[in-house]
């Protein structure tokens, strides 16, 4: 019998305290990471997680089962209860695993396809803990379609992500620099009453907004100034003080991949704040936390029902 896909989203949500879980398919069943390392399957809808001394120490008693044939003795967790215990657990094996393999030299980080869990989510809602990144981001306010503002945000975050992506060939590249894909455009969403959803997001005139590109972990205050200062002698009436380079931890969300116009969003919202609400979860938007979205489509080149958009939003458990 394969897992059922509502079994995995449950155990994923319950350990979502422990780090970035995510799970993949494999063989069928499904492999259980966090922060990039496995270390669990579920099969037949039940967990193993893999045996270490750290972990046969922290549960007292213990099962141990192979998950499928040919497969090394697993712990078998039966209690998926204690939200604690399951991210003590998933730490304490953690520690005992070795690391994941580093990349081979020479090969191009691409943030898109590397965590695909947050770039390339599935159509269907999931719970994922955010890990900290860091961001050069611009606020303003006002219709994105129309704003003059919106428009000269976009060219300064772009300008000085490429800028600090080809400082390499200029011979200044930074201290740890390593090949890599700009990411995407991201946008945090608001309104003065605080959630945008339903006919208010189409309300765009209200918007506030901070437009983010991560930046990859090298990139410093003094990295930004140098990509500044090269930037303003090409584009020197940009106002770049506007920008800031800023770590942000997101924490706890439910996100989904809308396909569609933006203007279609306000039904994939709702489907996600139902998902919400099924998940013992409240939305938690507040000053820091906002509405999320991660444009992984132009709409300059795609038809508006092929745009990808990642909808993300902040919730607490209840």
């Amino acid at each position: 019998m394969a897992s059922s896909v509502e079994f995995v989203e449950f155990v994923t949500g319950q350990l979502s305290q422990a780090g970035r879980i995510t799970s993949k398919k494999m063989f069928g069943e499904y492999g259980i990471y966090c922060d990039g390392l496995l270390f669990a399957v579920i099969c037949d809808n039940q967990f193993f997680v893999k045996a270490t001394q750290a972990g046969k120490d922290l549960l007292g008693t213990w099962e141990e089962a192979a998950p499928y044939k040919g497969s090394k003795p697993y712990l078998l967790i039966g209690d998926l209860e204690d939200r604690d215990l399951l991210t003590k657990l998933v730490q304490g094996t953690l520690k005992e695993l070795p690391p994941p393999k580093e990349k081979k030299q020479g090969t191009k980080v691409d943030y898109k396809k590397d965590y695909r869990d947050l770039y390339q989510p599935k159509r269907t809602p999931m719970l994922i803990q955010v890990p900290k990144m860091q961001f050069l981001m611009v606020d303003g306010e006002g219709d994105p379609n129309t704003s003059a503002s919106y428009k000269e945000a976009l060219e300064i975050l772009y300008g000085l992500s490429f800028g600090i992506k080809m400082s390499k060939l200029s011979g200044q590249a930074p201290q740890g620099y390593f090949e890599y894909v700009v990411p995407p455009l991201e946008g945090l969403w608001w309104q003065e009453d605080g959630d945008i959803s339903g006919t208010s997001l189409l309300d765009k005139e209200n918007f506030h907004w901070t437009s983010l590109i991560r930046q990859p972990e090298f990139v410093t205050p003094q990295v930004l100034e140098i990509a500044k200062n090269a930037f303003q002698k090409k584009r020197p009436n940009l106002p770049l003080h506007r920008v800031r380079l800023c770590s942000y931890t997101e924490g706890l969300c439910a996100q989904v991949m809308h396909v569609g116009s933006y203007d279609a969003e306000p039904e994939t919202i709702e489907r996600l704040k139902s998902f919400i609400q099924k998940k013992g979860c409240a939305l938690d938007i507040n000053q820091e936390r906002k509405h999320h979205e991660i444009y992984l489509g132009d709409p300059r080149r795609t038809a508006p029902e092929k745009l990808k958009t990642v909808i993300r939003l902040p919730v607490v458990q209840k």
